[in-house]
């Protein structure tokens, strides 16, 4: 019994250890086929991620060289557009730089933009390359900046505000020194006039009340304003009427001419020149170029200049009303507005020493004396007020030595006579001489 037991015991013992190890050799042979499974998992997530970036990287560079030729073409066709309308309107010269500069672009863009005319359906977007030439300005008018439509309400809520306060402006911080907000409000008006001062820089008066709600409401007072007005035309301003609800709608709305800076036009034309000595059938032909700048003053003012110099080396000798010695080419004369046109009398005096000549013709030809007559009309352009002005009349009245006088009225072709278009100068109202009165 004892031995039978014993070897039950043994057998069950053996059965028991068999089990065992098989237990133990389990969860070894499970760990390694799972570092496997995962070791095989990570190569095949490295693999996969480096197809992506392949991918991406050559999605990339395709997507920025597409964009970056179809930039190119777009401006080429511009460019090109542009030369066949200044080709159209006889600028023979700048056509052919625009021509030059569209095929450097794509050598092929005459045919490209022969085949988008055979379908009407695909519109081609023109954009106005010569907007800053044609305007003659990297400035926006003083208008650009004011708000016409602001609603009267703004301002009463605005004032009430300030009544329940007391206090024009609050300061941000705090500081020792004292603060403009201790000032009187009359005080600040002063200070107001000789900022807009007599030159009516009403665009640095917007600037002042886009500050604060203070500022705004001081910048809105209907005295400066009249002031304004009573200076812009004098006595031909008159009264608020139905048509304008206040002096300052009057000022934004009714034709005016812009003092802080000038109107610049640009006019080209063809000059044929004369047939070689050698070459009888060779005729070159030269592209002349010229600006006409006007300055105005409050006071009735005008300078004027023509020169074939550019604006930015010609607007500091328009700054002065006396024009500096040694700058004769610079003419002074006086300007009446009525309503939309401008009236302008310029004289100029002779000042040079004539030889005498012995033909009657060549002394009477030798003038002494010259009168301008020019009318112009005042326009808007798109969202900016009285920028442009546009010639009704030009006349000029010459005396010569001898005492005869001729008068010549000149026939006003579009491309004789382009419009003179608004520029401001900032060097016209860095300073104040004078308040506003």
């Amino acid at each position: 019994m004892n031995s039978g037991s014993g070897s039950g015991l043994v057998q069950g013992n053996g059965l028991d250890s068999s089990e065992s190890s098989d237990e133990q050799d389990e969860p070894s042979s499970s760990k390694d086929h799972y570092e496997e499974v995962l070791e095989n998992f990570r190569l095949k997530w490295k693999n996969e991620l480096k197809i992506s970036n392949k991918k991406n990287f050559v999605n990339k560079n395709k997507f920025e060289s597409t964009s970056k030729e179809e930039d190119q073409e777009l401006t080429a066709k511009n460019l090109f557009l542009k030369g066949v309308d200044l080709e159209k309107s006889g600028k023979l010269y700048e056509a052919i730089q625009f021509y030059r500069r569209a095929v450097q672009l794509v050598p092929d863009i005459e045919f490209r933009l022969e085949e988008l005319k055979r379908k009407p359906k695909e519109q081609l977007p023109v954009t106005d390359l010569n907007e800053s030439e044609s305007n003659l300005s990297e400035s926006e008018s003083d208008d650009d900046s004011i708000d016409s439509n602001v609603k009267g309400d703004l301002l009463q809520t605005i004032q009430k505000k300030l009544n329940k306060t007391n206090y024009l402006c609050i300061p941000k911080f705090n500081s020792t020194e004292t603060h403009i907000s201790y000032l009187p409000p009359e005080i600040i008006l002063y200070i107001l006039r000789w900022v807009i001062s007599s030159d009516l820089d009403i665009r640095s008066l917007e600037i002042f009340s886009q500050v604060c709600r203070g500022f705004y409401v001081c910048a809105r007072d209907s005295e400066i304003w009249k002031s304004a007005c009573e200076r812009t035309w004098g006595l031909n301003c008159g009264n608020l009427s139905k048509t304008y609800l206040s002096w300052r709608q009057m000022f934004l709305e009714r034709p005016k001419l812009h003092f802080n800076g000038c109107y610049i036009s640009k006019t080209t034309y063809i000059r044929h020149g004369e047939s070689s000595f050698q070459d009888q059938f060779y005729r070159p032909w030269h592209l002349v170029a010229y600006y006409r700048y006007l300055r105005f003053f409050p006071e009735g003012i005008v300078l004027m200049l023509t020169t074939p110099d550019e604006p930015s080396a010609c607007v500091t000798l328009l700054k002065n009303r006396q024009p500096k010695s040694g700058t004769s080419s610079v003419l002074t004369g006086h300007y009446r507005l009525k309503d939309d046109t401008v009236a302008i009398y310029v004289n100029r005096q002779e000042t040079k020493t004539f030889k005498r000549s012995r033909r009657k013709d060549d002394r009477e030809n030798q003038s002494s004396e010259q009168t301008f007559h020019l009318e112009l009309k005042i326009q808007n352009h798109h969202k900016r007020r009285h920028v442009q002005l546009i010639w009704t009349r030009y006349s000029i009245f010459t005396k010569n030595k001898t005492g005869v006088e001729s008068n010549y009225t000149f026939d006003l072709i579009g491309n004789r006579f382009p419009p003179l278009w608004f520029s401001r100068v900032k060097s016209y109202t860095i300073e104040s001489e004078s308040p506003l009165i």
